[in-house]
This record gives C-alpha cells, structure tokens and sequence, in this order.
C-alpha cells in the first residue's frame, strides 16, 4: 500500500527570522528622516516649486523600501524553500483470524445487564473487529450446528453487517463447541498468514455436534494454529426470558425464569493450552471488554513503513527577485534618490 503526500517546506527555517530585517531598515529610515526634519514654511512651494513636492521627494523612499524587500526575498532565498512529495510505502505482515461465537439458547441469559450475553458479545467482537484494519477477520456461529457467516476477509464492512445479523434462535438449539471450532479451522485451512487464530467464544460445556472438542483442539494444534477460549458468565442458575403460552388466554408472552446453565471450564482450559493460546473467564460486561483488548495486544501485525522524498529547490526565484531589488536600490540610491532630512 503506497500513500503520498505532497507540500511545502524550508530545509533552513531559522532564516525567515531575517524576514524582520526588511521592515527594520523601513523604519529606522522613516525616524532618522523624521527626526532631522526641518520646519516647513506654508508659502515655500510658492517661492519655489522645485524645493517641495518635487518627483524626487515624493520617490524619495524607493531606495529603502527596495532594499528592504529585497532582503526579506534574501531571507526567504536563505531559508532555502523547497516543494516535493513523500511516498510511504507500507507493508504489512497481517494475522488471519476467525471469531466462533456461541448463539446458542443460553447466550440470551440477562446476567450482561443492560442486555443479555449475545448482544454484549456483538458489542464486542464488533469494536475488535474495527481495530484489526491490516489483518483479515472472519465470523462462525454456532449452536446445535456450526455456519460460516463471513470467510477470513478484509472488508470491515461486510463482516460488521453479518455479525449485526447474528440472532439467536438461527440454528438448531445446543452446545457444538467441537464443530464451531472445526469450521472455523476449516476457513483457516487455506490461509498464507504468518499468524493464524480462532477466538472462541461460548458460556456452555459441549452437548451437541459431531466433533468432539479435544479432537477438534488436535487439529488446530496440528496447524499450527492457536485458539483463545473465552468463557461467558458464570455457572449455575441465570436468568433467561422463554416464550410461554398462556394456558387460560392463549396469549404467548415472554417471562424471565430461572435457568441451570452448565458450563466446561476445563475443557476451554485444555482447547487454549494444546494450541498454544489462551483461556479467559469474563463474568462481566467489562469483563468481556477487557479479554478482547488482551487479545487485541497478544496478536499484533507486523507493518513496515519504507519513506521516499523527493524535493524540488525553490530558493532560486526568491534570489533572483533578492539580486533585482537590491541592485535597483543601489542604482536609485546612486541617481539621488534618498532619505534625507527636507
């Protein structure tokens, strides 16, 4: 990836301090001029139209007003102006990585206030997802089954617009913790990336699927690839709404009940370890932030930046115009014209 960037700029800039030279010898010949100033008679251009008013007293400052502009065109010269361009040439060594994330019934658990698991996670991922502009990202679900809803892919884009479209309820119910992880290795499978990485995220044990985790833990580990297991909410009893049906009105209404919600903490342990990553535990909303800013800072993009300047000299004109006012000072100097007292 090329970026260019074009300008001005002075390779000498503590010459434009001499800028101030112009206007200082401006003024210093305005308070000699003013300070040796004779008094003037009313009726003296009466007497004699050639001692005031004349074309050489009314150009009488050109001298000075050209020597000053001409050393502020010095300065400028000095300063040694130059316009050009930059070309950054910007490498980037990026990692290849695919988020499994749980939608399974539990994931709607009320724990996260102000919202329940899934949303939180979305939250999440989606904020991960917009720091990870130099490396391709892909999304997995799963539930009961597994589905691909984004391949590895650099279009932040598109995969923020599947993962908004990640609900629940969108596979068949369970826990298939070993087939998440397997189709998320299988978009792996085909990656060039120095770096390869599933994140998984679920809050169950597995109790569903084809594929047994520690097998599917194999595989990776064969790859080469590592996996950061996170562990969502806690064990035990939480509240999750169900849809209920009302047996005396028939009305389906939703309630909040109690739920038993088993969770596998040894076997994301065991996932982490045989693939050389990492297991966390987010019983939190905040919690969660932080486990995905940890991973964040573990799988960083290796990026090289090569510079390319290239600058055109703009000293000359201004040395020109320098050497112009000057000489023209010194020429209406010598023909008369200068700053005298009246």
């Amino acid at each position: 990836m090329s970026e260019l960037f074009a300008g001005l700029r002075f390779v000498e800039p503590l010459w434009l301090l001499a800028l101030l030279a112009g206007p200082a010898v401006v003024a210093a010949a305005w308070l000699r001029e003013k300070k040796g100033r004779a008094v003037v008679f009313p009726g003296l251009s009466r007497v004699s139209p050639r001692l005031v008013g004349g074309w050489r007293v009314r150009i009488r400052h050109l001298p000075v007003v050209l020597a000053g502009l001409g050393l502020m065109a010095a300065a400028v010269a000095l300063a040694r102006p130059q316009e050009g361009s930059e070309r950054r040439d910007v490498t980037t060594q990026g990692v290849d990585i695919v988020v499994a994330l749980d939608v399974s019934g539990s994931m709607a658990a009320e724990d996260f206030r102000p919202a329940n698991r899934l949303a939180v996670a979305k939250e999440v991922v989606s904020s991960f997802v917009r720091q990870r502009s130099h490396d391709r990202v892909g999304l997995v679900i799963f539930a009961g089954k597994s589905l691909t809803k984004a391949p590895v892919t650099t279009d932040t884009g598109l995969l923020l617009r599947q993962l908004e479209d990640v609900n629940l309820g969108q596979l068949p119910d369970g826990t298939a913790i070993g087939s998440g992880l397997a189709t998320a290795l299988n978009r792996l499978r085909h990656s060039q990336a120095a770096s390869r990485v599933v994140v998984l995220v679920s809050d169950g044990a597995n109790n569903a699927g084809e594929i047994d985790p520690d097998t599917a833990a194999g595989i990776a580990s064969a790859m080469g690839v590592k996996v950061y297991t996170v562990l969502v909410g806690r064990g035990g009893r939480v509240p999750i709404p169900v849809t209920v049906q009302d047996p005396f009105t028939g009305r389906v209404v939703t309630r909040t009940v109690m739920t038993e919600v088993e969770t596998d903490e040894g076997l994301m342990q065991r996932i982490a370890q045989l693939t050389r990553g990492e297991f966390f535990r987010a019983e939190d909303p905040q919690a969660l932030r932080n486990v995905f800013a940890r991973i964040d800072e573990l799988e960083k993009s290796e990026i090289k930046v090569f510079t390319y300047r290239r600058y055109r000299e703009l000293y000359r004109p201004f040395l020109m115009i320098a050497a112009g006012l000057l000489a023209a000072a010194a020429l209406s100097w010598a023909a008369g014209l200068r700053v005298a007292p009246v």
